[in-house]
C-alpha cells in the first residue's frame, strides 16, 4: 500500500510540474542598441575609405536601422536588407550560401528569403541569434570585415 500512495503521489508532483507552462527567454536587439551598432558599422567603413550601405535587423529579420553613406548606390540598399535578412532568418551568416553555391549547390538559389551574397553576419546573445547586421558595396570581404566591426559593437553579443 506504501508503494502504490508513493507512486500516486510521484505522479501528481510530475504532473503538477508538466503543468507549469514555461516562457522562454530571448534576446533581441533594441532600437537603442541597433543605432549604436550601425553608427560602429559606419565608423569601420569610413575609416577604411567605404561607402557602403548598413542594414541592422532584429531576430525574425525585421529592419531596424538602414543608413546609406554618401556617394553609395541606391541598389545597395536592398541587397545590404537581404543579407542582413538571410543571417537573421537562417541564424548564419550570409556567405554560407554563397559557399554552397560556388560549391555547386545551386539549388541554394531558391531558398526563400535567402540573399546568397556575403556580407550578413548574425548577432548572438547567449548563443541565440537576437539580430543581425548586412552590408553592402565594396568586394564580398570588405563588406563582411566591415559588418564584423558591428557585431563586436553588439552589448554583450558573443
Amino acid at each position: 500500500m506504501k508503494y502504490v500512495f508513493a507512486m500516486i503521489l510521484t505522479l501528481f508532483s510530475s504532473a503538477a510540474l508538466l503543468g507549469q507552462p514555461q516562457l522562454a527567454t530571448k534576446h533581441v536587439l533594441s532600437l537603442n542598441a541597433a543605432k549604436g551598432i550601425a553608427e560602429a558599422v559606419e565608423k569601420d567603413a569610413l575609416k577604411r575609405g567605404s561607402t557602403v550601405v548598413i542594414a541592422v535587423v532584429d531576430d525574425e529579420g525585421h529592419l531596424l536601422v538602414l543608413e546609406r553613406l554618401d556617394d553609395t548606390q541606391v541598389a545597395s540598399v536592398e541587397v545590404a536588407i537581404g543579407k542582413a535578412r538571410t543571417a537573421a532568418i537562417f541564424r548564419r551568416p550570409s556567405k554560407d550560401f554563397e559557399d554552397q553555391i560556388k560549391n555547386g549547390r545551386v539549388a541554394a538559389l531558391a531558398l526563400p528569403g535567402a540573399t546568397s551574397l556575403q556580407g550578413g553576419i548574425p548577432i548572438l546573445f547567449a548563443g541565440k541569434v537576437g539580430g543581425a547586421i548586412g552590408v553592402s558595396w565594396n568586394t564580398p570581404q570588405e563588406d563582411e570585415d566591415i559588418a564584423k566591426a558591428g557585431v563586436a559593437a553588439a552589448p554583450t553579443a558573443r
